[in-house]
C-alpha cells in the first residue's frame, strides 16, 4: 500500500515483491519449515490477468497480423543474441561451467530451462537464482527506464488503467466462469503458460463473440498484482551472502546487455510498422509473461499482441535448447 502513494510503476505488484523479498531474506529463517507461496492462490490470479488480457482482444487485433510478422522476424534474431550474449556473460566473466551459464542465459522458458539444465549437471541453485533474478530485474527496472526515457510516469504510476472502479460484483460470475474454463483449456491443450493463455483465449472468443461483457473492478486487478509480486519476493528465502551479490551483479550485467540488443531492433520494427516504442519494448522485454501482460496493462499497450511475443519468444526458446541439448548429445556419442 505505501507504494501506490509513490510514482513507482505497477506500485502492488513491486511493491508486495519488495517487501516479500525483504521478509524472506532476512527474516526466512523463521517461516514454517519447508514453507513455499501458496500455488494455488497464485493460479487463480493468473487466470484472473488471463481474462483481463482476453478482454481486450477485438476484430482491430487481425489488422496487425503484418505487423506482427515483422516483429516475430526480429525477436527470432533477438532470442539467438541474447542467448549467445548471455551464455558468454555468464560463462567468460561469471565463472559458471558450461551448462550452468547456458542454461541460466535462456531469454525465457523459465520451467523448461530449469529441467533441462538439470539434466544437463547444472548447478541448479544458481541457475534458478538467475532465471528468477532475469525476469525480477526486468519486471521492476523496464516501467522505470521507460519513465526516464519517455521523460514522465507511465502506466499506472502515470494514472492510466484499464479497469472500472464502478464495476459492482454482478460482473463477477462471468469472470470466474471464464477463469476457470480457461484453466481447464490451457491444461487440455498444455498451452505454454496454460494458467494464463488458457483464460486469455476462451475470454478472447467471449470478448469477440460480445455475448456478455467481461469488466473487473481496479481492486481485483490491485489484488492480482500484489499475489504474483509476493510470489516473486519470496524466491529469494535462502539467498544471501556472495552468491546473491555475485548472481544480482551478472544479472543486471545480462538484463542490460539484452535491453540494449532489443532497443536498436525495436526502433527498427517501430520505423518499419509504425507500432507504439512502449509496445513494442514491452514484446521484447525478456520477463515472464505473466508479469509483462500486467506491465502491458499498465502502460495501455495492447495486452493480447504483447502477450502473444512473449509467448513466441518463449517457444523458440525452448526449441533452441532442445535443438542444442540434441546435438550436443549426439556429438558427446560421436
Amino acid at each position: 500500500m505505501l507504494a501506490s502513494q509513490t510514482l513507482l510503476p505497477l506500485p502492488y505488484m513491486l511493491g508486495s515483491l519488495i517487501a516479500t523479498a525483504l521478509l524472506s531474506a532476512f527474516l526466512g529463517r523463521r517461516f514454517p519449515t519447508g514453507y513455499k507461496f501458496p500455488q494455488n492462490i497464485r493460479l487463480i490470479f493468473l487466470a484472473v490477468i488471463g481474462v483481463m488480457i482476453g478482454a481486450q482482444v477485438s476484430p482491430e487485433l487481425g489488422a496487425l497480423l503484418p505487423a506482427m510478422a515483422v516483429s516475430f522476424a526480429a525477436l527470432t534474431l533477438f532470442v539467438a543474441l541474447a542467448h549467445a550474449g548471455n551464455y558468454a556473460i555468464f560463462h567468460h566473466i561469471g565463472g559458471y561451467d558450461k551448462p550452468t551459464a547456458f542454461y541460466s542465459g535462456t531469454p525465457g522458458g523459465l520451467m523448461e530451462s530449469i529441467a533441462m539444465g538439470e539434466e544437463a549437471g547444472a548447478d541448479i541453485a544458481i541457475l534458478t537464482m538467475q532465471q528468477f533474478l532475469r525476469i525480477i530485474l526486468v519486471i521492476s527496472l523496464l516501467p522505470i527506464g521507460l519513465s526516464v526515457w519517455l521523460g514522465a510516469p507511465v502506466g499506472s504510476a502515470g494514472g492510466m488503467t484499464l479497469a472500472r472502479a464502478d464495476v459492482d460484483l454482478s460482473q463477477l460470475p462471468v469472470v470466474v466462469a471464464v477463469g476457470a474454463l480457461g484453466l481447464a483449456v490451457g491444461r487440455w491443450l498444455r498451452l505454454p503458460a496454460g494458467q494464463l493463455t488458457g483464460p486469455l483465449f476462451v475470454a478472447g472468443a467471449v470478448s469477440l463473440s460480445g455475448l456478455v461483457p467481461l469488466d473487473m473492478p481496479q481492486w481485483l486487478i490491485n489484488d492480482a498484482q500484489i499475489v504474483i509480486g509476493a510470489g516473486l519476493g519470496m524466491r529469494f528465502g535462502g539467498l544471501k551472502g556472495r552468491a546473491l551479490l555475485r548472481g544480482l551483479g551478472l544479472g543486471l550485467a545480462s538484463v542490460g546487455f539484452m535491453m540494449t540488443l532489443a532497443v536498436p531492433l525495436v526502433l527498427l520494427v517501430q520505423r518499419i510498422t509504425g507500432a507504439a516504442f512502449d509496445t513494442l519494448l514491452v514484446s521484447f522485454a525478456p520477463g515472464g509473461v505473466t508479469e509483462m501482460a500486467l506491465i502491458a496493462l499498465s502502460l495501455q499497450a495492447n495486452p493480447a499482441l504483447v502477450t502473444a511475443h512473449h509467448i513466441y519468444r518463449i517457444i523458440l526458446t525452448v526449441i533452441g535448447m532442445s535443438v542444442i541439448a540434441r546435438l550436443q548429445k549426439r556429438g558427446n556419442q560421436l
